[in-house]
């Protein structure tokens, strides 16, 4: 093979295709790898060294054939990104390790069962990732992912389950076509040659249309919206999408829509998005729901799905030679991609934000559901739905998932972080409160920049709270990390020990540091001024009048630090009327008894 011929595009999408192929051949007993992102990336860099370079083009047909032969695949999968098949060529999974061979059975196949969700592995950021939309938005990006034309005609037959791909040497060109809605136009965008797809479904039905792309996700700075999401008004004509983008179907909306589908037509913020705990963090076997009942589109899930949108669009990008995805994955979840700290797994709900607007989500989870319905008429959950019916649960879908997804900043749960029990019964909240008191640590001083430190953070804190205090818990509701992650202490409904006197009346959260002299990072005020607010008051947590307050306001003591509390004062909702007790202040009642002590940071009932 020529080095004109050999194609790094085509031999990153037969790994792909060969760690799908692998589920489907499973042995009984095979040992695996801790459900870990760090094993799902020492699978690629075996798939990546394995797979002869001479066989790479041909890698993705065999696999696909393999999938054909197991049983019915998905049918937007199959349309959106197999179509272009190539000549198959036999791969022998033998030739790759036991350990990957069992590793693959386990992650490439999401789902929820009886409470437990499998498919997920934990990612070093501390976040629990879906591995099925992460490699589906991979194949998307180095496939050039693109506007594909709904099959709207008359003349358009459905797929049916037994619909196989034309033997054909298509070749997979280079496209950098994006989403409608996508910002900052991309100059020379290529359009594709779709080549061949299903027999029974024309060519013509995919017509590529290139577009440009968004608002490049990758600035830490870049904040999180909840954009409104309208509903079509009753008798209100409504415009049915006439094209679908391939990436954002695979990796979200369309399970976003059919998560809609199902039962209600809205769920509760605890229901879409729940997280879970593992076992062991060291080496994770199982993931458990914390509520089981929730929406089969889990925090896990749409972890991966914006992981998957997110590197998908990187790759799209990115002219060859492009960077093996091991290598890919392991910035990623890393430092960040290229040297670019903004994209990173960390700000995944900040970039997600930034990669498409909330109406043309709508226009892509309802396009999701049209082309499900045209290639599977009998889906017993879309069938007799009308345009208006798919667009109303195409907003419902959209404005749950801006709202409670990407309007809420990612909270880290106590089994994440390995929190210790509570001792005793915990007294419940009266909700919503009306207030956030703000604190620092002080102690740890230096910021937590990484889930490790943050997680050892919080566990010493919570021993110093319980241990040295004698005090149930840790003290706080939250504190906010500079990992671009909330960690969760007492939480949303327990009354905490982080404001002496008015623990039951507000949230108490910190930040971790000392900042008497310096701020926090960007990311983590935003946290506290804007999202996490926001999120509650949406909840009904907190009330829209909320007020904030610095600790210093309530108790003696210099918390939250000089510097944080300065700013603070400048926020809309600080409650200026409160005037701040400090020693200043005790100070003129000390004819008539000693000065009362000022508290260290960490004294805070």
């Amino acid at each position: 093979m020529s080095l004109r011929s050999w194609n790094p595009t085509m031999v990153a999408q037969g790994v792909l295709w060969v760690l799908f192929g692998l589920l489907l051949r499973p042995e009984p007993g095979t040992a695996t790898l801790p459900l870990l992102m760090d094993s799902v990336i020492q699978a690629l860099a075996e798939l990546e060294q394995k797979i002869p370079a001479t066989k790479a083009r041909h890698t993705a047909s065999a696999w696909l054939l393999l999938a054909q032969e197991s049983g019915p695949r998905d049918l937007v999968h199959h349309f959106l990104l197999e179509g272009r098949s190539l000549k198959a060529t036999r791969l022998d999974p033998h030739q790759l390790s036991p350990e990957l061979r069992g590793l693959t059975k386990d992650v490439v196949q999401h789902g929820v069962r009886a409470g437990q969700e499998y498919g997920v592995v934990l990612a070093p950021d501390g976040s629990t990732v879906a591995v099925e939309p992460l490699l589906a938005g991979l194949e998307a990006g180095l496939q050039g992912y693109r506007v594909v034309n709904l099959p709207l005609d008359s003349t358009a037959s459905p797929l049916d389950a037994g619909a196989t791909f034309a033997d054909t040497e298509a070749t997979v060109p280079d496209v950098r076509a994006t989403s409608p809605g996508f910002r900052d136009a991309l100059p020379d965008v290529i359009s594709a040659d779709v080549g061949a797809m299903y027999s029974n479904v024309r060519a013509a039905h995919l017509d590529v249309k290139p577009t440009s792309p968004g608002v490049r996700p990758g600035s830490p700075d870049v904040p999180i919206t909840s954009p409104d999401v309208q509903a079509p008004s009753p008798g209100t004509e409504v415009k049915s999408p006439t094209t679908v983008d391939s990436l954002l179907v695979v990796t979200l909306a369309r399970d976003l829509g059919l998560a809609f589908l199902q039962g209600p037509q809205t769920w509760s913020h605890s229901g879409l998005g729940t997280d879970g705990c593992w076992d062991q963090l060291s080496a994770p076997r199982t993931f458990t729901l914390l509520d089981s009942k929730a929406s089969p589109v889990t925090m896990a899930f749409l972890n991966g799905a914006l992981d998957g949108a997110l590197l998908g669009d990187y790759l799209s990008r990115t002219p060859e030679p492009r960077l093996p995805l091991s290598h890919l994955l392991s910035q990623y979840y890393g430092a960040g991609v290229a040297g670019n700290p903004g994209l990173c797994s960390n700000l995944r709900r900040q970039n997600g934000a930034a990669l498409t607007s909330a109406p043309t989500l709508t226009q892509q989870v309802w396009g999701a559901l049209i082309l499900l319905q045209k290639l599977e008429p009998t889906h017993p959950q879309l069938q007799g739905m009308s345009q208006e019916q798919l667009a109303q649960v195409a907003t419902n879908a959209t404005k749950e998932f801006t709202e409670a997804f990407l309007g809420c900043p990612a909270i880290h749960p106590r089994c994440r972080w390995g929190a210790a029990p509570y001792r005793g019964l915990p007294t419940p909240l009266q909700l919503p409160l009306g207030f956030l008191y703000v604190h620092h640590t002080y102690v740890p001083a230096p910021p937590c920049t990484d889930f490790a430190h943050c997680a050892a953070d919080m566990r010493s804190m919570q021993r110093f709270h319980q241990d040295t205090r004698g005090w149930d818990d840790i003290g706080y509701s939250f504190v906010v990390g500079s990992d671009g992650y909330v960690y969760e202490g007492r939480g949303w409904h327990w009354v905490g020990a982080h404001t002496r006197g008015h623990n039951s009346r507000g949230f108490g959260v910190a930040f971790v540091g000392n900042y008497t002299a310096e701020l926090p990072a960007k990311a983590a005020l935003h946290i506290v001024q804007d999202v996490l607010p926001g999120c509650a008051v949406r909840a009904g947590l907190l009330r829209p009048d909320y007020q904030m307050l610095g600790h210093r306001q309530l108790v003696r003591t210099d918390c939250p630090g000089d510097a944080l509390f300065a700013l603070l004062r400048t926020w809309p909702r600080f409650a200026a009327n409160v005037k701040p007790r400090t020693a200043r202040r005790a100070s003129r009642r000390s004819r008539r008894k000693p000065p009362p002590m000022i508290l260290p940071a960490s004294d805070l009932q």
